[in-house]
């Protein structure tokens, strides 16, 4: 155990009890350290409860620093491959959860995210990690070599103080801007934050047209000049939704278009050429339907033209058709905003950070982990990861 002389003073606060948090506690406490970790809310690790639907996508077979977003996209390479996916899998062997992987890598929980908080709550309290919940914090200052924390409840000291506060996604949740207040007060800079992987909102116009296809998912190919993501994009009564939708918005600046090919693995137009030899009695919307439900036919395809015989249809419209359903141009009116977003983009300047440490370069003692610092992984398990290694990292030397 680390010593101490007052009852208050702790080796290492922790405020936020996420899963970097928790991470960061439970590798300190391995290490004899005192530590005691604060939280707003009533319960620990409540977005881990609900992420995944509820069973927790908790890594991913295949990280790869490329796959996070970051004005220094260098820093996240240390932890990553210091503390891996292999590592934490590991651990989730450990405590006998099974686990299978649903898509992409993504690996998600057989039974609930209950599971992954139950390990993390387990390993800090065998690390005899002291938490407090329902405890707000009213100010911090430092002194030569310690911190001084007065919540709504106590005045509490530490030489090493940990902010892994998340960003302002769902806000319902209890997101909020403290750790972005805490670095300012610390002079340092904060990356502009907005939301990440959200679904998107759609011009009026767009909006009327399309909302008739509200439940209806298409796989697709979603690009803009930056990258493209393969996977399922969602109809929904407010605009685009699904893993597709999501991925690209974290690479979507507003007034840009993106680019929805609705049938990736076909040459619509040569098919249309081609079928037009053989089947040329048939209508153009039932020999879309092999492809498509009714209503996205409907919706996209004029009713004179939908009807035709493909014999009476000329190459022009075939190319139209084609265009219009494997190259399709939209221009979002925005995002859903933190209210469903499931990440912040931006945040903690990096470049004011260890890649190694997680320590503030300037402040000696305050270090920085998970979503509050400017790392933003992809959809799919990319985000606990940086939680875990970043946590990990930080566990080390705290």
């Amino acid at each position: 155990m680390g010593i101490t002389l007052y009852m208050n003073v702790f080796d290492v606060i922790i405020i936020g009890a996420g899963a970097a948090g928790l991470m960061c506690a439970l590798e300190a406490g391995k290490r004899k350290r005192q530590v005691l970790v604060l939280d707003h809310a009533n319960k620990a690790g409540k977005k881990i409860l609900m992420s995944g639907g509820g069973r927790c996508n908790f890594t991913n077979d295949d990280i790869h620093p490329n796959k996070f977003i970051s004005n220094n996209v260098q820093f996240c390479k240390s932890a990553l491959s210091r503390y891996t996916q292999d590592d934490f899998i590991a651990l989730v062997k450990k405590y006998k959860i099974t686990f299978h992987e649903k898509t992409l890598g993504q690996l998600f929980c057989d039974d609930k995210s209950q599971d992954i908080l139950n390990l993390l709550l387990a390993e800090c309290k065998t690390a005899k990690v002291k938490t407090k919940l329902n405890t707000k914090v009213n100010k911090i200052e430092k002194t030569t070599d310690q911190f001084i924390i007065e919540t709504n409840q106590e005045t509490l000291k530490c030489y090493s103080l940990v902010i892994a506060t998340g960003g302002l996604s769902i806000p319902s949740m209890g997101a909020s801007p403290f750790g972005y207040k805490i670095a300012e007060q610390f002079g340092i800079k904060v990356w502009p934050t907005r939301a990440g992987l959200v679904p998107f909102t759609l011009q009026p116009e767009d909006k009327e047209k399309f909302s008739a296809l509200a439940g209806i998912a298409v796989e697709s190919i979603v690009s803009n000049k930056q990258i493209s993501f393969r996977e399922n994009i969602l109809f929904t009564h407010r605009g685009l939704s699904g893993p597709a939708i999501l991925q690209i918005s974290s690479y979507w600046q507003p007034g840009e278009y993106i680019v929805i090919n609705l049938l990736p693995d076909l040459n619509l137009l040569d098919y249309l050429k081609k079928i037009q030899q053989t089947q040329g009695f048939k209508q153009l919307n039932i020999i879309l339907t092999d492809f498509f439900p009714k209503r996205l036919i409907e919706t996209f395809i004029k009713p004179e033209l939908a009807l035709k015989k493909l014999s009476s249809i000329a190459y022009r419209d075939f190319a139209q058709i084609a265009d219009l359903l494997q190259s399709w141009h939209l221009k979002p009116n925005g995002t859903e905003g933190y209210r469903t977003a499931e990440v912040t983009l931006g945040g903690v300047d990096c470049d004011a950070v260890s890649s190694k440490s997680m320590e503030a370069y300037q402040v000696k003692g305050l270090y920085f982990i998970g979503e509050v610092l400017d790392v933003t992984g992809w959809l799919g398990g990319y985000n606990f990861q940086w939680a875990w290694s970043s946590g990990w990292a930080a566990g080390q030397v705290v």
